[in-house]
């Protein structure tokens, strides 16, 4: 697994700044608002949810897949851990204030802020973004002030704003209540970002729906496109109170 590859389990963090180098705050209160009335999606709610399956990564050409282990506790860890071959490649600790990644295969570790990680991925980065994406939850404007605009269209409603000169999309099913498909472009760099989410079943232990299979697809002006395909064979939710171990061995170089 290539250095570019185990960077990208953190590819939610990635999508939303692929389509541009903006602004975008680091301390966002964003996922503890309600969604807007007119707004027909309800998010997936829980207190811990763990999540197991496979990632598939083909960037230029070059595909490489990986077990992954996806845990979160709501508005507050997300933990993620990625092995090849039964043996850990990778692991991430993020919280709102800071992200730290353990790349086991060369023996390093990265530690800092959304600052940090953004200069690290050339992106923007915040929490609520990460969350929402891998949730397949609505994601609303980052300034309370913007107002989405709603618009039905039979069994589908398109949910558009703008924010930080990106256009953002969400097509939510209604018969669902689930966001189907979100898009970021940014209409100066021509660079764009599809993530559909499909194969939604019931979870277990609360009657709300959540997509086991989520392909996103990130185009960059006029290069080919970078897609990862997340399929999950197991979804918990509130099943048990979750663990997110993380520590830097001995001998570990910090990435600078």
């Amino acid at each position: 697994m290539s250095k570019r590859i185990a960077l990208s389990l953190l590819l939610a963090a990635t999508v939303f700044g692929s389509c541009a180098r903006k602004s975008v705050p680091t301390k966002s209160e964003v996922s503890k608002r309600p969604v807007p009335e007119a707004v027909r999606a309800t998010n997936v709610e829980f207190r811990f949810l763990s999540a197991k399956g496979k990632a598939q990564f083909d960037y230029q050409g070059n595909q490489q897949g990986a077990n992954i282990n996806v845990r979160i506790r709501k508005d507050s860890v997300i933990w993620i851990s990625a092995s090849l071959i039964g043996l850990e490649g990778v692991r991430a600790y993020i919280t709102r204030d800071s992200v730290q990644v353990l790349d086991k295969l060369h023996r390093e570790y990265y530690a800092g802020d959304y600052a940090y990680l953004s200069k690290r991925l050339n992106v923007p980065v915040n929490f609520d973004m990460l969350q929402a994406l891998l949730l397949g939850n609505y994601l609303p404007p980052i300034d309370a002030a913007t107002e989405p605009k709603v618009v039905t269209e039979g069994d589908m409603q398109r949910v558009n704003y703008e924010q930080a000169n990106l256009l953002v999309q969400q097509l939510i099913e209604l018969g669902k209540a689930r966001v189907q498909q979100l898009t970021v472009e940014d209409p100066a760099s021509q660079n764009k970002v599809t993530v559909d989410y499909s194969d939604f079943r019931v979870l277990e232990r609360m009657p709300q729906s959540f997509a086991h299979n989520t392909l996103l697809q990130i185009q960059q002006g006029q290069a080919k496109p970078t897609t990862v395909t997340l399929s999950y064979r197991s979804v918990d939710v509130d099943k048990e109170r979750l663990q997110f171990p993380f520590s830097i061995p001995k001998g570990y170089a910090r990435k600078k």
